[in-house]
């Protein structure tokens, strides 16, 4: 589909000043559905995911865990001190008081021995058999729609055109990140270099990556992925790297939200709502470009 380039003009801090902007249609219905079914589909993983982690509040490196093991890499839970009970969360055998958050949480004087408060977690109560429900349910819409973006991206040209690092990228990368540091953003119909390398990552690493691991820990995929375990290290490893991951893409979210509002919320929601995006006034002497979406 080609876009369509529209120049208007607005009146700035002078009222005798005319600017001229220019709104593109930047995002291609593809992209944005995937984009929202994406963020529902992570929103339920996410907060179901927590209440299954909260099963067994231990991570591992190894295909065996238990107590004759010394291979745990991460833990969440409670203890009885004089002062009572405290929550903890460990991490390479280093242990902080996490009271109130992480291990011992609850309205105050009903708190509960729980890695993960109640508030975090789908449903908010323990129930092990309908967070996994929830989970599978998310874990296959987002594989779906991760196919479909993944062939619309390639026939379009979106995958080639947009999210493919290019020599020039690469050169511009320093510049890139001295700009994003100084909250200078440029608003162009392409992607900076920053943009498609964590676009990139996600895509490609990130999500892929949790959709492997999640395969790997289901025992009904043992008999037809045999291999599958070895690969990653055993079932606690995969468990281990899902939670990784996991965190990774918390961390690229919190990012992502602060950029959006960092370069203006209204510009960056309305392109990947309706498609529409406001790029910086071109040049006097040059004109809109207008590509395929």
């Amino acid at each position: 589909m080609e876009s369509v380039a529209m120049t208007q003009p607005s009146i700035g801090a002078d009222a005798t000043t005319l600017k001229e902007t220019t709104l593109i249609y930047r995002q291609s219905r593809w992209t944005r559905l995937t984009h929202w079914l994406w963020a529902i589909s992570l929103f339920f993983m996410l907060l179901s995911g927590l209440q299954i982690f909260n099963a067994r509040p231990q991570l591992y490196i190894g295909k065996q865990s238990g107590f004759e093991y010394n291979n745990t890499v991460f833990a969440i839970g409670a203890e009885n001190t004089t002062t009572g009970p405290r929550g903890y969360t460990e991490i390479f055998g280093h242990r902080f008081d996490t009271t109130g958050v992480l291990g011992w949480s609850g309205p105050a004087g009903q708190e509960t021995s729980r890695a993960f408060p109640s508030w975090a977690t789908i449903p908010s109560y323990y129930d092990l058999g309908t967070a996994r429900v929830v989970h599978f349910f998310f874990a296959w819409i987002l594989t779906a729609t991760l196919v479909v973006w993944l062939v619309a991206s390639l026939v379009n040209g979106h995958l080639r055109r947009d999210l493919a690092p290019r020599l020039d990228d690469l050169k511009r990368l320093p510049q890139d990140i001295i700009d994003h540091a100084k909250l200078r953003f440029h608003h162009t119909r392409e992607y900076n270099t920053l943009q498609k390398m964590a676009y990139g990552g996600v895509l490609f690493v990130l999500l892929p990556l949790m959709i492997i691991t999640g395969l790997a820990m289901s025992p009904s995929m043992n008999s037809v992925l045999p291999w599958l375990n070895e690969v990653l290290g055993g079932r606690q490893t995969a468990r281990t790297i899902h939670f990784t991951v996991m965190l990774l893409l918390v961390g690229f979210f919190i990012i992502h939200m602060l950029m959006i509002l960092a370069a203006g919320p209204i510009n960056e929601l309305r392109s990947i709502i309706t498609g529409w995006y406001r790029t910086d006034p071109p040049a006097h002497d040059d004109k809109p470009a207008e590509r395929s979406v």
